[in-house]
């Protein structure tokens, strides 16, 4: 195959990773100019070895690539996100209504609660000790 098929194949692979960042077509877009200069080199290189030389660059490039650019960080509030019932774990509020056969609700901020906990009269403070998807586990103070 001609060097500029690899080197059509590495433009293609480079415009897919700007439309879609993922951290893969790049290595597979830097595998396909590195056989594109193999080829150009060696133009007599049959094309089922170009293919193979392209898998085993596109293999090395995604695992050095993986390794050397590794997973993004992520900040505590990211992981927080969308999870704000856990960010309640410890503190303590007032029961806006009775807690009865165990199910009651909490008034937090803005937001009405589904508690889960001992029969407790309204008024009482109570300090969430954990959580179940939106249900807020409590116990008196």
């Amino acid at each position: 195959m001609p060097y500029w098929y690899w080197a059509v194949l590495g433009a293609v692979f480079a415009v897919i990773e700007v439309a879609v960042p993922a951290m893969v077509c790049i290595w597979l877009a830097a595998a396909a100019l590195g056989v594109a200069a193999i080829s150009w080199r060696y133009p007599g290189l049959a094309w089922e070895h170009q293919a193979l030389i392209f898998a085993a660059l596109a293999v090395a490039s995604v695992a050095l690539g993986r390794t050397a650019v590794g997973r993004p960080k992520t900040s505590e509030s990211e992981r927080r996100l969308n999870r704000r019932a856990e960010s309640y774990v410890g503190r303590m509020f007032t029961l806006d209504g009775a807690i009865v056969d165990g199910r009651g609700r909490l008034r937090v901020d803005d937001t009405v609660w589904l508690v889960a906990g001992p029969d407790l009269p309204a008024g009482t403070r109570v300090r969430v000790t954990g959580t179940e998807n939106t249900l807020l586990r409590v116990e008196p103070v």
